[in-house]
């Protein structure tokens, strides 16, 4: 058992290296995404919403880069989550994590994936939406718990967006829809 020990012992040093440097990498990361503002409080007195649905807030990442998770204010955390969608916005309301709310304002896109960091299921399988926070371009992965649930999401979080036509809403687009000049 004794000749075991330096291999026990090089199998631990390793895996606190990983640690410690998957720590450093994330902290990089919340450095490097410093400038993104946290998302706005939901409004009280919510009005009843259009489509809800229990399931799991995959994360939130940089429009257009499914990999470019975001580190702050808590928008990269996987989650349980229900799903609200108000005429005022969307809200994930999630457990273990802050809520994160979208206004309906600047909510940009709507779609249908397979996947984002963290998370890849069925063409089709996950609710991504595409906003706008400040300055930066973001997308939103949901996936809920039934299936069925799905085409009811994706057709109340397209009513919020004003100009919803075939470019606010495709399967599988990557880049945010542009801002009118």
């Amino acid at each position: 058992m004794s000749e075991y020990i330096p291999y026990i012992i090089g199998i631990i040093v390793v895996a606190v290296l990983a640690i410690a440097l998957m720590r450093v990498g994330w902290r990089h990361r919340q450095q490097r995404q410093a400038d993104v503002a946290a998302p706005p409080q939901a409004p009280a007195g919510l009005d009843t919403p259009l489509a809800e649905a229990t399931g799991q807030y995959v994360s939130t990442t940089t429009a257009g880069d499914w990999l470019d998770r975001i580190g702050v204010h808590g928008l990269g955390m996987k989650s349980t989550a229900d799903l609200t969608i108000h005429p005022q916005g969307v809200l994930f309301s999630r457990g273990g994590a802050p809520d994160v709310f979208i206004p309906a304002a600047d909510l940009e896109s709507v779609r249908r994936e397979a996947g984002m960091a963290g998370k890849f299921v069925e063409a089709g399988g996950l609710l991504v939406l595409g906003w706008r926070l400040g300055e930066h371009h973001l997308d939103t992965g949901f996936r809920p718990r039934r299936a069925a649930d799905m085409a009811t999401l994706v057709a109340a979080a397209e009513s919020l967006i004003p100009d919803a036509g075939p470019a606010a809403s495709t399967e599988n687009r990557t880049a945010p829809k542009k801002d009118k000049q």
